[in-house]
C-alpha cells in the first residue's frame, strides 16, 4: 500500500519530504515534527528507486539514526539495508577503517575515549616534568578540555584562554608544551580520539580526490540531522560530500543551537543558503508539544535574537493557560516557593511529568535539600557513562591489547592491578614486550609473581579469541579475582555490570566494530524513573519534553550566566538556552526570578537583577505572582493575552536583525545597543553589541 504523505504530514512538512533534488534547509521549530519529516523524506526517496546504500544519514546519536532507519522501514514494509546512518564520528571512523592509508599507518588506529586521553596527558606531562612541585598545576581533565575546546573551536590555545580561562594563562607555555606532546603520543603508539577521526577525514576529501569522487557517487543522497549543533570541521566535511549543488538536506533550528562551549557554531546554519547557493529554504512552525500560550512567550523570547532565521510556531491544539512568572524573595525561599509549585502540579501530572530546569548543576542544591526533606523522590540527570566504569574500562584494555599491542594506556591499565607496578613500571613492561626484551621481561617477571600468569593469560587470549564474546568470556576467567579484590565493596553490582557488557557483545562477530561503537556511542545509560520529579540543566534536557516544566534563578549572572554577559555572541547563545528550556513545556510553564541573591562568600545578601530575557517580555504574555513576606504567593493583575500567534501578522523570512520591545538607541562610546529594561532615575539598561549589558543615564543616549 503507497504511502500517502499528503494525509500523514502537515503542507510544510510534506514540501521538505518530496524535496529531492538540490540542496534545502529545514528550519524545524521545537516540537515541529522534525523526526517525522526525516522519516517520510527517507522513505520518498526509497519509493523513487534511489537505493537506500545511496542515503547518508548523519545525526548527533546513533539512537536517533537507528530509529529515523526503523520508521522508515516500517513506512515501506522492509528494512532500509544499506543506508549510511549514524554520526559524524562513527562516519569518519568507517571510512578510515576501510583505508587505514589514508592515516599514515600500516595498521590503521585504536580509538581512544575521554578517559585514555587523561592517561596519556598525564604520561606526557610526567615525560616533560610538568606541574611536580605546583599544586595549582591544571589537572588533567582540565588540559584534555582546553586542547579539545581548541581543536573544535579552531583556536589557538592562547585565544581560548583569554576567552574562556584566563587564570590559566600563567601555563600557557606548559599548556601549549602539552597539546604537542600530546599529539606526538598519539602518533607514535597508533591512537587517535574523537577530534582526530574528523580532521583526519577532512585532510582526506581534501587531498584524495579519488575517496572524493566515490564517497559522493555512494552518497548521492546526504541528510543532516540537528545541523545547528554542527562545528566548523563537521560542516566542511558537509560541503567536501555534497559538493556546491549535491543532494543535500541540512535540518536544524539556529534557535536551539546551545552547543558552543563544545565547538557548535550557529553560523553553520545561518550561512547555510551562502554554502550552497540556491538552497530552498523550507520552515516547520506549526508546533504539535505546546500549548499557544507558552509558545507566545517563546515566541517573544526569539523577538530580541539579533540574527536568526525568522519564525513564529503556532500550536496544533487549542487551549491553555498564561505561564507564570513567580518572584519569590530570594533564592534561598525560591526552594519552598518550587516546592509548593510542584506539589500543586503533581495533583494534574504524574510526578516524573514535572522537571525544574536550571542553568548550572550546582542551583539546584538548595532545592535537593528541600526535595529530600520533604522526602519526594527527585532524579537528577547526568552521570558516569556505561562504558567509562572503571571495572568495564578495565575488561575492555585487555580486549584492546589482542588489536593493538603498541596501545600503551591499555597496558597500563591491565598491568595497574599486578601489586607494585605503577605507571612507570607499568611503561617499562611494555616497552619490554614491544621490544621484544625477553632478559629484561624475565626480571620483572620473577620480581611481580603475578605478571607471568597475566602475560600467559593475554597469549592465550590473543591466539584464540575469535569472536568478542568469546574473548571477554576468557577474560572474565580470570578478571574475576581481580574484580574482587579491587573493588570489595560493590564487586556484586559490577560484575553485574561485566555480565551486561558480555550480552552486548553477543551481537557483535567484529572486535574493531564492537570497541569503536563502545567508544563512539556517547548516550546516557539512565533512563527516566516513574513517579520521580526531574532536576535538569537545560543542556541536559534538549530533546526532552514534560507536560509541566519549572525554571529557576532566572537573573543576572545566572541566567544569562556573569561569563555571558562579556561577548554578545556568548549572550545570543544563552537568549536559545532559555528558548529551549520554555519549549520543552508541553501545558504549564514556570519562571522563578528571585528578589535577591545570598552570596556564599561574604555572607551578604544582595538584590538581584532580573534576566534581560524576562525584562524584554510584555507582562501581556505571562501571569505574575509575588511571595509575601509571610511566606505565600499572591497574583497581581495583567493585561489580558495578545492575539494567538496563529493570527499575527507576516514578518520578514530571512536572517534579521529584530528590535526590542523597549526600542534601539545609541550611545557616543559604545555604538547603537538595544534597550533591555527601563530602570529608574532616567537609567536604562542596553545592551551593546562588543559590550554586552551597561546601565546608562537616558541623557547620553539617542533614541532610535
Amino acid at each position: 500500500m503507497p504511502i500517502d504523505f499528503e494525509h500523514d504530514l502537515n503542507p510544510e512538512q510534506l514540501q521538505a519530504a518530496l524535496h529531492t533534488d538540490g540542496p534545502v534547509l529545514v528550519i524545524s521549530g521545537a516540537g515541529s515534527g522534525k523526526t517525522r519529516t526525516i522519516v517520510y523524506r527517507l522513505a520518498r526517496l526509497v519509493e523513487l528507486g534511489v537505493p537506500p546504500e545511496q542515503i547518508l544519514l548523519l545525526t548527533f546519536t546513533r539512537k536517533a539514526a537507528q530509529e529515523m532507519l526503523s520508521r522508515a522501514g516500517a513506512l515501506l514494509n522492509r528494512p532500509l539495508a544499506g543506508t549510511g546512518g549514524g554520526t559524524f564520528h562513527s562516519f569518519a571512523y568507517s571510512v578510515l577503517r576501510r583505508h587505514p592509508q589514508l592515516v599514515g599507518t600500516t595498521g590503521g588506529i585504536t580509538l581512544m575515549d575521554r578517559g585514555d586521553a587523561e592517561d596519556a596527558i598525564r604520561d606526557v606531562r610526567d615525560g616533560l616534568g610538568l606541574g611536580k612541585s605546583d599544586r595549582s598545576f591544571p589537572k588533567r581533565a582540565t588540559v584534555a578540555d582546553c586542547i579539545t575546546k581548541s581543536r573544535n573551536k579552531e583556536l589557538p590555545l592562547k585565544e581560548l584562554l583569554e576567552r574562556e580561562a584566563y587564570h590559566l594563562m600563567p601555563y600557557l607555555g606548559d599548556l601549549e608544551a602539552l597539546a604537542a606532546g600530546y599529539e606526538s603520543f598519539k602518533r607514535g603508539h597508533g591512537l587517535a580520539d574523537y577530534d582526530d577521526l574528523l580532521f583526519l577525514l577532512e585532510r582526506a576529501l581534501t587531498e584524495q580526490d579519488w575517496l572524493r569522487e566515490e564517497l559522493r557517487t555512494r552518497h548521492r543522497y546526504i541528510m543532516v540531522d540537528e545541523y545547528q549543533d554542527t562545528n566548523l570541521v563537521q560542516a566542511r566535511i558537509v560541503r567536501l560530500l555534497a559538493g556546491r549543488a549535491g543532494n543535500v538536506m541540512a535540518v536544524g533550528d539556529d534557535a536551539q543551537s546551545i552547543y558552543a562551549f563544545r565547538g557548535a557554531n550557529v553560523a553553520n546554519i545561518l550561512d547555510f543558503p551562502k554554502d550552497f547557493p540556491g538552497a530552498r529554504i523550507i520552515r516547520l512552525e506549526r508546533n504539535y508539544r505546546s500549548t499557544q500560550p507558552i509558545l507566545d512567550l517563546t515566541n517573544h523570547i526569539l523577538d530580541g535574537a539579533l540574527q536568526k532565521f525568522d519564525k513564529r510556531l503556532v500550536a496544533a491544539r487549542q487551549g491553555g493557560n498564561r505561564p507564570l512568572l513567580v518572584q519569590p524573595l530570594s533564592d534561598q525561599s525560591q526552594a519552598r516557593q518550587v516546592l509548593n509549585t510542584v506539589i500543586e502540579l503533581a495533583r494534574r501530572h504524574p510526578l516524573h511529568e514535572i522537571a525544574v530546569l536550571f542553568r548550572a548543576g550546582y542551583q539546584s542544591f538548595p532545592l535537593e535539600a528541600a526535595l529530600s526533606q520533604m522526602g519526594l523522590a527527585y532524579q537528577k540527570y547526568g552521570g558516569i557513562r556505561f562504558h567509562e566504569a572503571a571495572h568495564v574500562k578495565d575488561a575492555l584494555a585487555y580486549l584492546r591489547l589482542t588489536r593493538n599491542p603498541a596501545d600503551l594506556l591499555s597496558w597500563q591499565r591491565a598491568l595497574a592491578h599486578i601489586k607494585g607496578v605503577g605507571t612507570k613500571t607499568a611503561t617499562r613492561i611494555a616497552q619490554a614486550i614491544l621490544a621484544g626484551d625477553q632478559k629484561a621481561l624475565d626480571k620483572k617477571v620473577k620480581k611481580h609473581a603475578e605478571l607471568g600468569a597475566l602475560l600467559r593469560d593475554m597469549d592465550t587470549l590473543r591466539r584464540t579469541a575469535k569472536t568478542p564474546a568469546g574473548a571477554l568470556e576468557q577474560i572474565l576467567a580470570f578478571y574475576t579475582p581481580i574484580l574482587v579484590s579491587q573493588y570489595p565493596d560493590d564487586y556484586p553490582k559490577r560484575q553485574a555490570g561485566l555480565e551486561q557488557l558480555l550480552q552486548i557483545a553477543a551481537s557483535y562477530q567484529d572486535v574493531d566494530a564492537f570497541l569503536a561503537d563502545l567508544s563512539l556511542d556517547g548516550e546516557q545509560q539512565e533512563s527516566r524513573r516513574e513517579d520521580a520529579l526531574v532536576l535538569s540543566t537545560v543542556h541536559s534536557a534538549k530533546g526532552l519534553e514534560w507536560n509541566a516544566v519549572l525554571i529557576i534563578d532566572l537573573v543576572q549572572d545566572r541566567f544569562p550566566s556573569k561569563r555571558a554577559l562579556s561577548r554578545p555572541e556568548d549572550l545570543e547563545e544563552e537568549r536559545r538556552l532559555l528558548y529551549v528550556a520554555c519549549t520543552r513545556a508541553r501545558d504549564e510553564l514556570a519562571l522563578f526570578v528571585p528578589g535577591s541573591l545570598y552570596n556564599r562568600y561574604n555572607g551578604i545578601t544582595e538584590p538581584a537583577i532580573p534576566s534581560p530575557f524576562v525584562s524584554e517580555l510584555p507582562e501581556s504574555c505571562f501571569q505574575r505572582v509575588q511571595e509575601s513576606y509571610l511566606g505565600g504567593v499572591r497574583p497581581l493583575a495583567a493585561p489580558a493575552s495578545r492575539p494567538a500567534a496563529a493570527n499575527a501578522p507576516e514578518r520578514p523570512r530571512g536572517p534579521v536583525n529584530a528590535p526590542g520591545e523597549l526600542g534601539r538607541c545609541k550611545h557616543k562610546i559604545f555604538g547603537p545597543g538595544k534597550i533591555v529594561a527601563r530602570l529608574e532615575d532616567n537609567k536604562f539598561r542596553v545592551n551593546f553589541p562588543g559590550f554586552g549589558l551597561k546601565v546608562i543615564v537616558g541623557d547620553y543616549l539617542e533614541m532610535l
